[in-house]
């Protein structure tokens, strides 16, 4: 029997683990406790760049982009640019139990949601409604990149992954960053591993982020020398004086964990052995 792990990304993370670990405590399954884990950040309105809460388009409409991957079977759900749903990472594991499609966007992943029993809410709070009134005015958007991704080991040994996100605070409508691509925002593989990225979604996408964490964990790599190589090619990929923000988080079948960024500033939260911690990534670009 295996020793559960859970492993978030950014301090909001380990509110996740917690809730997470519950489920795996209670002999829940790796898919299960990752989902519980986000979507408990999805309902929480102080984090401003996930679920209820999150920083709108600008046009001023919530979209949330979300996906699971479940590293026993190889089976994905994703949604991209849903509109007034919460929870977007459960609709993407109904698009992945559904088994027909892996991948459903815009009107109709919310049509789909609404046909699986899923009811429609306003996501704006008055703190996003108060920002978009800013933003408007100034133009300013925020420079923070703070999608919830999740990775899980069950007491099996079964690997899962889990990210949601409402993307980038006044992003055009219809953007959809890595977080929802299959091996872009995450990637889960029994045979190898599990990761999980956050930061800049156009530039992790353009090398396959969190496919790539788990292939080099296929070559032998640990979790840890894994997203570093990875961060070292995000960095020689954008060819820019300064660096974005890109993350990454990775955890095997033995519960071995690593995490790494390009910028300082990047923090992970950690759940083994019952208990719970924050790690400060290491990073190879700059500071903000």
């Amino acid at each position: 029997m295996a020793n559960p792990v859970l492993v978030a990304t950014w301090p909001f993370g380990l509110a996740a683990v917690r809730v997470g670990s519950e489920v795996l405590t209670d002999g829940g399954t790796a898919m299960a406790a990752a989902i519980a884990a986000v979507s408990h950040t999805e309902a929480d309105p102080e984090v401003d760049s996930v679920g209820y809460g999150g920083l709108p388009n600008s046009a001023g409409v919530v979209q949330l982009d979300a996906a699971v991957m479940d590293g026993r079977t190889g089976h994905a759900g994703a949604v991209g640019a849903l509109e007034g749903i919460l929870h977007a990472v459960q609709v993407a594991e109904a698009v992945m139990r559904d088994g027909r499609h892996v991948f459903l966007v815009g009107s109709g992943a919310k049509r789909f949601a609404l046909e699986h029993g899923f009811q429609e809410q306003d996501l704006l709070t008055e703190n996003s409604r108060n920002w978009f009134k800013e933003f408007q005015r100034t133009g300013i958007k925020k420079d923070f990149f703070d999608t919830i991704g999740v990775l899980a080991l069950d007491t099996h040994g079964d690997l899962a992954t889990a990210c949601t996100t409402s993307g980038l605070a006044g992003k055009m409508p219809g953007r959809v960053g890595d977080s929802p691509l299959i091996g872009g925002g995450l990637y889960a593989d029994n045979e190898a591993g599990a990761a999980a990225a956050t930061g800049v979604g156009e530039d992790i996408l353009k090398i396959c982020g969190s496919f790539l964490v788990v292939e080099l964990m296929r070559q032998g790599r640990s979790p840890q020398e894994a997203c570093q190589e990875v961060v070292r090619r995000c960095i020689r990929h954008q060819q820019r004086e300064t660096s974005t923000q890109c993350c990454f988080i990775a955890c095997n079948r033995q519960g071995e964990i690593g995490g790494a960024s390009t910028r300082k500033g990047f923090q992970y939260a950690v759940w083994k052995g019952e208990q719970d911690s924050l790690i400060e990534a290491p990073f190879f670009g700059g500071e903000f």
